[in-house]
């Protein structure tokens, strides 16, 4: 089996993302563990925007760009059609956004969950409704700045993961492009999986999120170390493993990097501490302690 750092990159030169585009970084990497054998969709979003304008188009693999809202039953359809004709070696993959994956597309990604469909859905979640002008999306943390929520974003991060694994889904893994290595062992492991896969990819915007255009990697590290986004795996629903030990640094130290935090005070830095300190003591607990699992 050839490895992903042996493949060649499936996202070409020339492709539309801004500079510094978390987004693209996630894409790249996914689609590199993905190989030669995919056939991707993508929705009317950044990623739709990525590849260019028609004929021409800077995805290195068979691509179906569907509506905005059914990223997984499009993918489900290719699989199936697919299983139909007999060919199990070509990978279904679907990419959507946190708008076309927490919310407008939420219903259609249950569906599919719930019948198990053969595909890999990968979020590529930038917080917000990035591509159509910094709209608040359920994926937006708590008082974080978007063109909706000035003052910032009064609710709190809906938990995509903990609905998946409300299907019982054999598998669900959170990523970032921080960790790369981690991703691409997450995107080959789900490779070896039947079933619907879900990998939930954090993709730092710098247009949303107000920072300069090299910080991607950076905050996505931070993320992971201040527990704002731990690094985990869920299998059938039930068995949680956490792939990395963070540090616990304090939020700030990822929060005051992004100009969509700048405004806070420190009572809201101290309700986000506890949040984050709240869901993280959850988690140990989902899997029966800390438990750092490498593949």
């Amino acid at each position: 089996m050839i490895s992903p750092e042996q493949q060649p990159n499936f996202l070409r030169p020339g492709h539309a993302a801004c500079a510094g585009c978390g987004l693209a970084i996630g894409m790249k990497l996914v689609m590199q563990a993905m190989g030669p054998r995919t056939i991707m969709v993508i929705v009317p979003s950044c990623e739709g925007s990525i590849g260019g304008l028609y004929p021409n188009t800077a995805y290195g693999v068979s691509t179906f760009h569907s509506a905005f809202e059914i990223a997984a039953p499009t993918a489900a359809g290719i699989a199936n059609a697919l299983k139909i004709q007999g060919k199990d070696d070509i990978q279904v993959l679907a990419f959507a956004g946190d708008g076309g994956t927490y919310d407008i597309g939420l219903a259609a990604l249950s569906g599919v969950t719930k019948n198990n469909d053969d595909i890999i859905y990968v979020c590529l979640d930038n917080e917000a409704y990035m591509n159509t002008g910094i709209q608040v999306s359920s994926a937006t943390p708590s008082y974080a700045w978007t063109g909706t929520t000035p003052e910032g974003n009064p609710r709190r991060k809906k938990n995509i993961m903990e609905i998946m694994a409300a299907h019982y889904n054999p598998y669900s893994a959170t990523a970032t492009i921080g960790f790369p290595r981690d991703l691409q062992q997450k995107i080959t492991k789900a490779k070896s999986i039947r079933g619907t896969k879900f990998i939930h990819l954090l993709t730092p915007c710098p247009t949303g999120w107000r920072t300069s255009s090299d910080l991607a990697p950076e905050l996505s590290i931070l993320a992971v170390e201040t527990n704002v986004f731990p690094l985990y795996e869920v299998e059938e629903g039930r068995r949680y493993t956490i792939n990395h030990e963070p540090r616990c640094l304090p939020v700030e130290e990822y929060l005051l990097k992004q100009g969509r935090f700048k405004h806070l005070n420190d009572e809201q830095i101290k309700q986000i501490q506890q949040d984050v300190d709240e869901e993280w003591e959850r988690l140990k607990q989902r899997a029966g302690g800390f438990a750092s699992k490498r593949r």
